[in-house]
């Protein structure tokens, strides 16, 4: 559906973006995760044609943005960070309006809006202006425009950005019901919000690409975790045995109990391998406490990409 190479984006001799290279597939809610200045909106205005690349290339569904830039914009929805309205209109004709930007013919219009406002709640507050709402109402709004010519593709930067918490899961239920038609892209600094909405997440750090990987993947981390009281050359020569191991790696020691993680390829690797590592330490000599799957938060993986580059 979308697929970005080398995408570079140069400000004078400062890079923002460097060499991202990402493919999304129909149908995926992929969150772009990373701290404020990260590049993120960067890399979004470029996906909707608002920027030009620096160099390297986009595509959407087969379509060269530098070629085709206002038929892959019919078929984006976009958000842009800040939601940025018209105050002095109301809700209902500013999304009249919108829709006549959007090029939704003039006879389905009425429909379009009433199932834009219908879909964000926005019932109670059709006929006031736009001034006159709360900031998550006015993030409403924004969600609202972007709907209103059902887009193959929805991206929405920061969409909870300054909301309460009840705004928030609305704007969640929202993300996920508009998953179901179309594929859609987040930007966001806010861990919380990737783990409760996307399939998968790519990381970016200081305009680089540091990781992209499915949710399900990051959880399951490839390491079993172990805790034994036995000195460091037992340990060795008993693992030694397991050729499954990758690594190990001494976490802590407590008194005589000293905690290991053995790292595998393949996490099945690590629940088949548990039976006869346990086996071995024992036949060794070593007196084993605990064996465990290490379990991995977004937060962790978050903070590890962030180390290692």
């Amino acid at each position: 559906m979308i697929s970005v190479n080398g995408l570079i984006r140069t400000y004078g001799d400062f890079t923002a973006i460097d060499n991202v290279s990402f493919d999304i597939g129909q149908g995926e809610i992929v969150g772009l995760l990373g701290h404020n200045g990260a590049g993120k909106t960067t890399i979004m205005k470029m996906i909707t044609g608002f920027l030009e690349p620096t160099g390297g290339s986009i595509t959407v569904d087969g379509l060269d943005i530098n070629r085709d830039r206002e038929a892959i914009q019919r078929k984006i929805g976009y958000l842009p960070e800040n939601c940025p309205v018209y105050p002095e209109m109301t809700v209902i004709d500013y999304l009249d309006y919108a829709a006549t930007l959007h090029g939704v013919p003039e006879t389905e219009r009425p429909a379009r809006v009433r199932e834009a406002v219908a879909k964000t709640e926005l019932t109670e507050k059709a006929t006031q202006l736009i001034n006159t709402l709360s900031r998550g109402y006015r993030q409403r709004v924004g969600v609202a425009q972007s709907l209103l010519h059902r887009p193959d593709i929805l991206i929405l930067d920061e969409p909870t950005n300054g909301l309460d918490p009840s705004q928030v899961q609305h704007m969640r239920d929202l993300i996920r019901e508009a998953a179901q038609h179309a594929t859609v892209i987040i930007s966001t600094h806010i861990l919380q919000e990737v783990q409760a909405v996307c399939d998968r997440v790519i990381i970016i750090r200081a305009g680089e690409k540091v990781l992209d990987a499915r949710m399900d993947e990051l959880r399951s981390a490839h390491r079993l975790l172990v805790t034994v009281d036995a000195e460091p050359a037992r340990v060795d020569t008993a693992l030694k045995q397991i050729t499954a191991i990758r690594k190990v790696e001494q976490l802590s020691i407590d008194g005589h109990q000293r905690r290991y993680a053995l790292e595998f390829q393949e996490q099945t690797e690590a629940q088949q391998c548990a039976p006869g590592i346990a086996s071995a330490l024992l036949e060794a000599g070593c007196s084993l406490y605990a064996m465990q799957p290490e379990q991995r938060t977004l937060e962790s993986v978050f903070l590890e990409a962030a180390a290692h580059h």
